[in-house]
């Protein structure tokens, strides 16, 4: 193993020619000699590069549809060789393999062929063999060879050669080796993770979670953690595929809550209307349903203004002026949005630290996909929760039916429950949160904090009587007692929506009926912990 060592011959074989005839051409100019393989050598060529083909090298052609071409031991025994060991080199002499300093492969492009939705046949043969086994290969040989596996380390790697007279130091080589093993490992990640979906194996055995680095983070939940954000090459709008168009960097926590915030306003489809959900610390304090979306807005924040300040706020339509001037009136850490017209951009210019992310489109609250969580010693893998119920899958069980306008705010109430930490609680009226109580450790708590904030509410904004006078509550999970639901008929509620399916339900929907409440089960629970 050496520092410092020279390049004199390169292997240049990708699929992504992004910046090849660059590279290639100031390779050329260092004197390296160039080999390569099919279409990269046809390339290097047409820009008038002398390239030798690897078939030369190995005395094979190119056989099996491209299959076999690279995996042959006059290129890996040039990878693999150990400069510094004598018996290596004499096997180099005696087989009259030549030594390969530099290897640049990218791979097939097996992940986006799956994302392109292509059949199973397709994506089979999209999947690299000899790519992964020369970037092992240099990797492992990192001592004397660099590897390269990304575009935008093409440059680092000129710059790198010009420093050392057209030769690269142990630690680069290093770092290019660790980059090269988490390309490989994130492409069998790929592979398999797919097969099992093909199978429909939901728990393999073995199980591989990677990522791409999108963003160091300043600091995570607080300033003593360090933390990143990486990205899983899903195509779902969302935080992680938004461009940001203005404001400075997302933090850890404004990641997070913008991610809450955005999944809750997806659960409103476009043609459901304008939709305003505003986040903190990852639950809703405001969500909203009308005509224009200034209006969605204002019912959002008046829900709870005060928990609102400096909360993130997920729209289901494009941001227009009329909306962005209500929004700027308070400081909001971001905004998320699928689009945002000129007055909108132009009002939000002047506040420089709002971050404004635009998705060009919603998540589908119903396509499968999986979370993880973290534990110690291991993680949780499970599907997201995409339940949903409609109108026809409620069961009334009392002996008042529910109007329909408070069927209406039932469903509503029900999808927002499900973005908030359980325990529970949700006041709906007239499309319009008016009452949250999340996360508490008794459902009573939840149904008591949700109506104080509300009367607080009402006494801010000078109302004779608070918002959930006439609303309908929403549970995540059942009434074990009565005595929640009972808080929440105090509270003014006259319908409630739960899962049912406590040893109680009996007494539960017999003190319903007593306080003249209506009330349908979902069979359906969301806790989110």
């Amino acid at each position: 193993m050496t520092d410092i060592a020279p390049i004199r011959r390169a292997l240049l074989s990708v699929s992504d020619k992004t910046g090849l005839i660059d590279l290639g051409r100031a390779l050329a100019s260092q004197g390296v000699e160039l080999l390569s393989t099919g279409g990269s050598a046809k390339a290097l060529r047409e820009a008038g590069l002398e390239v030798r083909d690897v078939a030369e090298v190995t005395g094979f052609p190119e056989m099996m549809d491209g299959r076999v071409k690279t995996l042959h031991p006059a290129v890996h025994g040039g990878l693999l060789a150990l400069r510094d060991n004598d018996d290596h080199v004499k096997a180099m002499e005696q087989h009259g393999i030549g030594a390969i300093d530099l290897l640049v492969v990218n791979l097939y492009p097996f992940e986006s062929t799956v994302a392109a939705g292509a059949d199973y046949d397709t994506c089979i043969e999209n999947i690299d063999i000899g790519g992964p086994a020369m970037i092992r290969a240099a990797a492992k040989n990192h001592g004397f060879v660099n590897v390269v596996v990304d575009v935008e380390d093409y440059a680092p790697l000129l710059a790198e050669m010009k420093a050392n007279d057209g030769g690269t130091a142990l630690a680069f080589r290093k770092k290019l080796a660790m980059t090269a093993y988490s390309r490989t490992a994130a492409y069998d990640s790929a592979v398999s993770t797919w097969m099992a979906a093909q199978q429909g194996d939901k728990s393999p055995r073995r199980r591989t979670v990677a990522g791409t680095l999108a963003q160091e983070l300043r600091y995570g939940e607080n300033p003593h953690q360090s933390a990143s954000f990486y990205l899983d090459g899903s195509a779902r709008p969302g935080v992680a595929t938004a461009r940001q168009l203005q404001g400075k960097a997302l933090s850890y926590n404004n990641i997070n809550d913008t991610d809450a915030a955005f999944e809750l306003a997806s659960e409103f489809a476009s043609a459901d209307g304008p939709a305003c959900a505003i986040i903190k610390h990852a639950n809703p304090c405001g969500v909203a349903r009308a005509a224009t979306l200034q209006e969605a807005y204002i019912r959002a924040f008046d829900c709870d203004r005060t928990s609102a300040f400096g909360g993130i706020i997920a729209l289901n339509h494009p941001l227009d002026g009329a909306t962005a001037e209500e929004i700027a009136q308070i400081f909001t850490e971001v905004v998320i949005a699928p689009g945002a017209d000129d007055d909108a951009r132009k009002i939000f210019e002047a506040k420089k630290n709002l971050r404004l992310l635009i998705t060009d489109g919603m998540a589908d609250p119903r396509a499968a996909a999986q979370t993880i969580r973290q534990v110690s010693g291991g993680y949780l893998m499970q599907d997201k929760d995409n339940g949903h119920l409609a109108a026809e899958d409620l069961k009334v069980v009392t002996k008042r039916q529910p109007t329909d306008a408070e069927m209406t705010d039932m469903l509503f109430a029900w999808r927002v429950a499900k973005h908030v930490k359980s325990n529970a609680i949700v006041y709906v009226k007239a499309g319009a949160t008016v009452g949250v109580g999340a996360g508490q450790m008794s459902r009573v708590d939840s149904c008591r904090i949700a109506a104080r904030k509300s009367k607080d509410m009402a006494d801010a904004l000078g109302l004779e009587a608070p918002l959930t006078q006439g609303s309908v509550v929403a549970s995540d999970a059942f009434f074990p007692f009565a005595d929640g639901l009972l808080a929440a008929a105090e509270a003014g509620a006259t319908a409630v929506i739960h899962p049912g399916g406590s040893m109680r339900d009996d007494e539960v929907i017999a003190a319903a009926n007593d306080a003249g409440l209506a009330m349908v089960l979902t069979g359906m629970r969301h806790f989110r912990h």
